[in-house]
């Protein structure tokens, strides 16, 4: 018996056994509580990139960004639909590759406003990022690796580069292009949600092996092709190439920012701003410098009679070429139905009686 009355014996060689607590902190109860997944996120880690408190500010800053640049790109989606006959059938592509590449950013940029403005929550002051703001990198880099490589095909098609050369080089740069946004892509977003510093350098790497392919044979290519051009058409695709070359230079500098920094919320502003400003620079700049590359390349052709245009050539208020109809043999029948009565239809009936006249330049009245 113990000193205490009523106390039961205990033997003191008897091992202490430990019971397993459950979740409800009753021994005994139940199995212990698993342990947290591999994949969970440890508070301890940095957020995630897109994963930033926004202060009003810079949140604000942000969605007028994402606003400012989609309203530029749907304004460079029309004025590409309406002016794509002004260039000859030959440069026609560089139009057709502009409106592509307007329409498929003018819709990322919609989404982009979306994802932003359902991404976030206003509580206590600041807004605070669901699960929906993570796709506004993705939404990125789904436009880029679509219009990229149109930006290729768009700077392409104003060179001189002809039949199979022309088909490889358009080929390898838009590979290029694509594979140059895809690897990135998972450096940036998919290994470790973006937060992996080895991986975005890795892969970071990759993707610059793939833009200095670009830099070398887009750059070959407009070099080749300044000297079979005029002075003015050959200043102006010189500068399209240093406005489209820059412009991608901005990508990875803002890339780089997570291996070196821990991103914040005036980091990731900065980012969302410099995506925003290097669109529309790389996009509608160039795009515009292109363009105008396309209509002086149809006067020169227009006026050494290798090429016909229907219309005057203007370029910043300059008379550049008078319209030139083609002969009337090469005209297919359902143009000359469309020109019905109208004085282009005289004009050919007039053409078609005397030899040669066809091939004149006119002045269109």
């Amino acid at each position: 018996m113990s000193g205490v009355t009523g106390a039961p014996d205990t033997p003191t060689s008897q091992p202490i056994v430990r019971l397993p607590c459950a979740v409800g902190g009753v021994p005994g109860t139940g199995p212990p509580a698993p342990e947290p997944p591999e994949w969970s996120v440890d508070p301890t880690d940095p957020p995630v990139p897109e994963l930033q408190t926004m202060p009003l500010g810079l949140y604000d800053v942000v969605q007028f960004a994402i606003l400012g640049a989609g309203f530029a790109l749907l304004a460079y989606f029309l004025y590409s639909l309406t002016s794509r006959d002004e260039v000859s059938a030959r440069y026609r592509p560089s139009s057709y590759a502009a409106l592509c590449l307007a329409a498929v950013a003018t819709v990322a940029y919609l989404l982009l406003y979306l994802d932003w403005d359902s991404g976030f929550r206003l509580e206590d002051g600041v807004y605070v990022p669901n699960e929906e703001a993570r796709t506004t990198e993705s939404t990125r880099y789904i436009d880029w690796s679509i219009t990229v490589p149109l930006l290729t095909v768009e700077l392409l098609a104003v060179c001189s580069l002809t039949g199979a050369a022309a088909r490889r080089l358009r080929s390898s740069t838009m590979a290029a292009a694509f594979l140059m946004i895809v690897t990135g892509y998972l450096g940036a977003q998919v290994l470790d949600q973006g937060r992996d510093r080895v991986a975005l350098v890795v892969w970071g790497l990759i993707s610059t092996a793939f833009f200095a392919y670009l830099y070398v044979a887009l750059i070959g290519a407009v070099r080749r092709s300044l000297p079979t051009m005029g002075p003015e058409a050959a200043v102006s695709l010189r500068n399209a190439t240093i406005v489209l070359l820059s412009s991608f230079g901005i990508y990875p500098l803002v890339y780089a920012v997570p291996v070196f920094a821990d991103v914040t919320p005036a980091w990731f502003t900065a980012m969302q701003v410099g995506y925003s400003a290097a669109d529309v620079v790389a996009k509608i700049g160039f795009g515009v410098l292109v363009h105008k590359v396309a209509k002086l390349r149809t006067a020169e052709d227009v006026a050494a009679g290798v090429d016909t245009h229907p219309e005057p050539v203007w370029s910043s208020n300059v008379h550049k070429s008078d319209g030139v109809l083609p002969e009337v043999g090469r005209i297919a029948p359902a143009l000359l139905d469309r020109l019905g009565t109208s004085p282009g239809r005289e004009v050919l009936r007039r053409s078609d009686a005397v030899p040669g006249a066809a091939g004149r330049r006119r002045e269109d009245t």
